[in-house]
């Protein structure tokens, strides 16, 4: 659950999920990745950190270049949560809503 929660910190903020649809487009450089925003490059990277610890984001070190790529596991188990919650309250709502069509019935 650990890696969850991570993911869903780290998809909480837009300038985290800016940069991690960039990278769905394909790798980038650190730098690259920071140019479209208003915010220090510090600043950015403070934001990959966390995208890194979250497991979204893998980095590769060639000389003094950092190249970052996406990693969509997390993002799948994020997905398959989300969807076994969906169900979870369809079939509820659905049960609450044989409930009360009950109660007008013999009400």
């Amino acid at each position: 659950m650990m890696m969850l929660d991570d993911t869903m910190t780290a998809l909480a903020d837009p300038t985290r999920r800016a940069i991690l649809a960039r990278l769905a487009t394909g790798e980038a450089r650190v730098t690259e990745l920071a140019e479209p925003f208003p915010i220090s490059l510090n600043s950015v990277s403070k934001h990959i950190r966390m995208l890194e610890r979250a497991g979204l984001v893998t980095r590769r070190v060639r000389g003094r270049e950092h190249i970052l790529a996406l990693d969509p596991r997390p993002l799948d188990e994020a997905a398959r949560w989300i969807e076994d919650q969906r169900k979870l309250w369809a079939w509820r709502l659905e049960a609450l809503e044989d409930a009360l069509k009950e109660d007008q019935r013999h009400g």
